[in-house]
């Protein structure tokens, strides 16, 4: 689903910014005030399961079952906590989700009029991004492939790339979701290399974007199912000597750096981020892990935003 015109895969869509015009005496006035920093808040939230799915509700076994109300509930509430300009999502269902949730934020009193989503060869969990700005262009990137045992791979959950007019420059987002630890291979131990391919695709098609990071605007964010030295973050922080992003250090209230809980192995661990280029780095005022209580609800996952100055 996408509030701006559709595009294709690999395709921008593009529609002009608004503006507004003001009294010029009240323009005159502001010139000469002192104008606090402006800044932009963006945050990544993997909502599990957004979507229907075998699930275990009120004690009991479901087939094709949607995330329950309960959940929905604490979820939007975490939203609201973070009162982000820009959202990105991970495991959100397919468009009418999107659009349910979109909805239902509105109706409780904030509205993120711009939407877009990434729908790639998994059917079920989509990239996402909800937003208080308008998008200047969106491309779904659905065809990145990578080898993998000498066949030729696709990234399972696509690239959503969305860029937004900020302080009178073009800022990009990268929204991913790499491949989980679920595997039926032997010969690849919890999807570790293809998860490290997946990883590449992006980073070559960021750096075919932005081939000199350094004074380039963007961010690279979401569920990366990896730890910070693991070879999938280290493949979206640099390609040989050229450094491609940097990891911004994150926790929450009580200095805890975790952002997911995985209930099979009872473990915690982080591997949601958000990474900005060398060129934004500057912009970044801080970054934080949400830990309301409403978080153990909502998700196996908990937020992860930064704050950006944006003049």
């Amino acid at each position: 689903m996408d509030l701006e015109p559709n595009s294709s895969p690999g395709q921008r869509s593009c529609r002009p910014v608004g503006f507004l015009l003001c009294p010029l005496g009240l323009f005159v006035a502001h010139a000469f005030s002192a104008v606090p920093p402006a800044t932009l808040t963006v945050a990544t939230y993997n909502v599990e399961n957004y979507t229907e799915e075998n699930r275990v509700a009120d004690g009991v076994y479901h087939a094709d079952y949607p995330k329950p109300e309960s959940e929905k509930t604490a979820l939007r509430a975490v939203i609201h906590q973070l009162d982000a300009d820009v959202l990105a999502l991970q495991e959100m269902g397919p468009p009418a989700y999107l659009a349910e949730l979109q909805r239902d934020l509105k109706d409780e009193g904030l509205d993120y009029p711009f939407a877009t989503e990434v729908e790639a060869v998994d059917p079920a969990r989509h990239v996402a991004v909800l937003s208080r700005r308008p998008f200047t262009s969106v491309v779904r990137h659905t065809d990145l492939t990578f080898k993998y045992f000498g066949a030729d791979e696709k990234v399972k959950r696509g690239l959503l790339e969305v860029r937004l007019s900020v302080g009178g420059a073009e800022w990009t987002l990268f929204a991913v979701h790499l491949k989980s630890k679920l595997t039926v291979r032997p010969d690849d131990p919890d999807s570790e290399l293809e998860r490290a391919g997946e990883a590449e695709a992006v980073r070559d098609q960021v750096l075919k974007e932005f081939p000199d990071p350094a004074v380039a605007r963007f961010i690279i964010l979401g569920d990366c199912n990896a730890g910070r030295t693991e070879r999938p973050l280290r493949a979206l922080l640099a390609r040989g000597k050229t450094t491609i992003a940097e990891w911004l250090p994150a926790t929450d209230s009580r200095g805890e750096v975790w952002t997911d809980y995985w209930h099979q192995a009872d473990t915690y661990e982080r591997i949601d981020y958000i990474f900005v280029s060398p060129g934004l780095r500057p912009a970044v005022v801080r970054a934080k892990i949400g830990d309301s209580p409403e978080t153990m609800q909502a998700s196996d996952h908990r937020p992860v935003m930064v704050t950006l100055k944006t003049n």
